[in-house]
């Protein structure tokens, strides 16, 4: 299995690039996990008290579950992904199956912000877009997408979204094999990606490459 981490801040286009990625290459052949449905389970809480916790900050995130799931199908069986309601800043009962794919993205503001989570991947990959560009996609997604008002959004991304951006995001570009300005935008960044990943499920088919040799003419 090869595996791709996208990262970036906030509505840089990290979504649009994975299923750009997806789709061009077949999405028979590539499985996305969206870090966002790894947010710690808060049900146990009342909804006041969920709506004040820090969501931008990593501790928010259940990453060794993540890491557990991303090694189960590194080990060709499948998961149980959880699935994260927004709305109520908890996870629902039910989950989503997943199978395991040649081509794993894992797409997240902080993808490549855990050691152990990095060392896993083949490819990683930083999305950059300006600042302006990026918080009006987050105050757009939160109105229509979350049931959030502009004044709660605005508020949020001034007090926590770009501190948190600056302190734990935005480092961990250095990280990165690759950066794509402008996300989904840089066609010619993403079919990069697509013809190497599609060499690499050639190669796979016919038993001439692995993970180690991606990048091997």
């Amino acid at each position: 299995m090869l595996i791709l981490g996208i990262a970036g801040g906030t509505g840089s286009g990290k979504t649009t690039v994975a299923k750009a990625i997806s789709k061009q290459v077949g999405s028979q052949g590539v499985q996305i996990i969206h870090q966002d449905s790894y947010y710690l389970d808060q049900s146990h809480l009342p909804l006041e008290k969920r709506e004040k916790i820090n969501y931008d900050h990593p501790s928010a995130l259940d990453m060794n579950l993540l890491k557990e799931h991303i090694k189960t199908l590194k080990n060709r069986q499948p998961i149980e992904k959880p699935i994260y309601d927004f709305k109520i800043h908890s996870r629902i009962t039910e989950t989503e199956h997943i199978e395991p794919m040649d081509v794993l993205i894992i797409e997240g503001i902080f993808a490549l912000q855990d050691n152990e989570l990095r060392d896993m991947m083949n490819i990683k990959i930083y999305v950059e877009t300006d600042a302006d560009i990026r918080f009006i996609r987050r105050l757009n997604r939160d109105i229509q997408e979350r049931g959030r008002t502009v004044e709660s959004v605005i508020a949020q991304y001034r007090d926590i979204v770009r501190i948190m951006h600056l302190q734990f995001v935005e480092p961990t570009k250095q990280y990165a094999d690759l950066i794509i300005p402008e996300g989904g935008q840089n066609k010619v960044a993403i079919n990069v990606m697509v013809n190497t990943l599609r060499e690499y499920i050639r190669r796979l088919s016919e038993g001439t490459t692995d993970s180690h040799t991606l990048l091997t003419p």
